[in-house]
């Protein structure tokens, strides 16, 4: 049987790349290729699930599968090198990887470079490029140029210029590791085994990117993280969707911002995420820490945000350094640490301890708040209906151990000059009335009692004017000073000892 000079070529390229007798006999013309008989259905195998690869974990013996036009050899002292063109086929023996191109140079057999319409086919992975090379010794692929890949097992996408990307080979490597960069744009989804379905993907955008194995990545500059439950900004990240399940926000002052009816904003030097059942269920700020959500505006040096359905359930907040103040439209609190709990997405119920301080809404007048402390204070608020739309209304205030308060009421006789109350005991407790328009209900003091009101006597604000004919008085020294009036009307009071 006479060959054709493609088939010489083709001999040559076989024994380069060390195909056997049976790769090259498929690539004679006169000769047929044997009809591969059918492979035995795998009854194991659920519909919809990746076949399992076929030796996925040996080094790649070559095999020609097809070339349309002829090729060229050049003989160098560092071995043979070989080019050839036209829809060249390659495919890597006993397994599912195989290689297609325009073209295909290969040198030495050590180094395979593919060019024009390039396209890497694993039993996990797709990748298509304009330019790829293939290196034996490492056993890494390096895609180039409009790098488009897909994982077959997780569903993650990658789009970008440039992708090497390295197989789990025995003695090798054990886990598949692929590394990114020119800032491509990753669809990275997380599969649910347990409960067999794939959630939605988070579209991460940075200037490189590492990957290990299906479910874990680092990225670094300009990260951006996109769902349609939050968006995260950092200089750099880290996230483990698998056994770890945890993630890390670092550096450009990392930035985390929950999108939705519960939305909120955390900001912090570092965030860390931490994941269940593949949801983000968690997510802690460290350093300068600062969460703002519809309820208050918080700053401490740390603040935990628990996570349930994508709302926010509770936050704790802790720290020395910048100590944790929550700010609302109403109300202001402060203590070595905060609780805030907001079950079903509405705020329930905000505790303070050591050294906590409650304080009400600016009063207008006096540009004071009313205020309580203690060691501990408690703040209790309960739902109602605003305009079509539940709010959290304050109820009761608990004020334990070492427990004070101060409280302004309007003076009917002096109204620029309200009363002043302050009172002391061992727990106090405020009762805040059911009403549209709110206020002090009942005010209860246990304890060791004490405390002073004090009220004007009338309105001074328009003071005659002095006469700076008469002759100034000295002061008297045995004046003594005024007391204060009777109480003036004030919400219902009980003590207790």
């Amino acid at each position: 049987m006479t060959r054709t000079p493609a088939a010489v070529v083709l001999a040559l390229l076989g024994l380069l790349l060390g195909a056997g007798p049976r790769a090259l006999a498929a690539q004679v013309p006169a000769a047929k290729p044997p009809v591969p008989k059918p492979a035995p259905q795998d009854t194991t195998r659920r519909p919809g699930t990746p076949a399992k690869p076929i030796a996925s974990g040996q080094r790649c013996v070559f095999q020609i599968d097809n070339v349309d036009r002829q090729g060229a050899v050049n003989e160098t002292p560092a071995g043979t090198n070989y080019f050839a063109g036209g829809n060249v086929q390659l495919s890597c023996r006993g397994t599912q990887i195989s290689m297609r191109s325009d073209s295909v140079a290969a040198y030495a057999g050590n180094v395979v470079q593919f060019i024009g319409h390039v396209q890497y086919r694993d039993s996990s992975l797709t990748m298509d490029a304009d330019r790829g090379t293939y290196y034996k010794a490492g056993e890494r692929w390096e895609a180039r140029g409009n790098v488009q890949t897909h994982n077959l097992v997780s569903g993650s996408t990658l789009t970008g210029p440039s992708l090497d990307y390295y197989r789990v080979v025995k003695g090798v490597r054990d886990t598949l590791e692929m590394y990114a960069i020119g800032r491509p744009t990753i669809n990275y989804v997380e599969s649910d085994s347990a409960a067999g379905r794939k959630l939605e993907p988070y579209v991460i955008v940075a200037d490189r990117v590492r990957f290990k194995g299906d479910d874990q990545i680092w990225a670094g500059g300009k990260v951006t993280i996109d769902r349609s439950d939050f968006a995260a900004r950092s200089d750099s990240m880290r996230l483990d969707t698998g056994a770890g399940s945890d993630g890390t926000l670092l550096g450009g002052e990392p930035v985390l911002h929950g999108i939705g009816v519960d939305s909120f904003r955390l900001m912090g030097k570092r965030i860390d995420l931490a994941l269940q059942q593949r949801e983000l269920s968690k997510v802690v700020a460290k350093g300068q820490g600062h969460a703002v959500n519809r309820d208050w505006d918080l700053t401490a040096d740390t603040i935990a945000i628990d996570l349930k359905t994508r709302k926010i359930e509770r936050t704790l907040a802790w720290g020395t350094g910048t100590r944790p103040y929550a700010v609302s439209t109403s109300y202001a609190m402060r203590a070595d640490s905060l609780a805030l709990d907001s079950p079903g997405q509405l705020l329930q119920e905000v505790r303070g301890y050591r050294k906590a301080w409650l304080g009400g809404a600016v009063d207008s007048v006096t540009k004071d708040r009313d205020w309580m402390k203690g060691d501990t204070v408690i703040a209790h608020f309960t739902p109602s209906d605003s305009a079509g739309r539940k709010r959290a209304v304050l109820s009761r205030i608990e004020a334990r151990a070492a427990a004070q308060s101060y409280h302004v009421d309007a003076n009917g006789k002096a109204p620029r000059r309200p009363s002043i109350n302050y009172a002391r005991g061992d727990a106090i407790v405020v009762t805040m009335k059911n009403t549209p328009d709110g206020g002090v209900d009942r005010v209860d003091i246990h304890g060791k009692v004490d405390g002073i009101q004090l009220e004007a006597s009338g309105d001074t604000s328009a003071v005659a004017p002095v006469d700076s004919t008469a002759p100034a008085r000295a002061p008297s020294k045995s004046t003594a000073p005024a007391r204060a009036p009777a109480n003036a009307a004030t919400p219902k009071r009980t003590t207790s000892r």
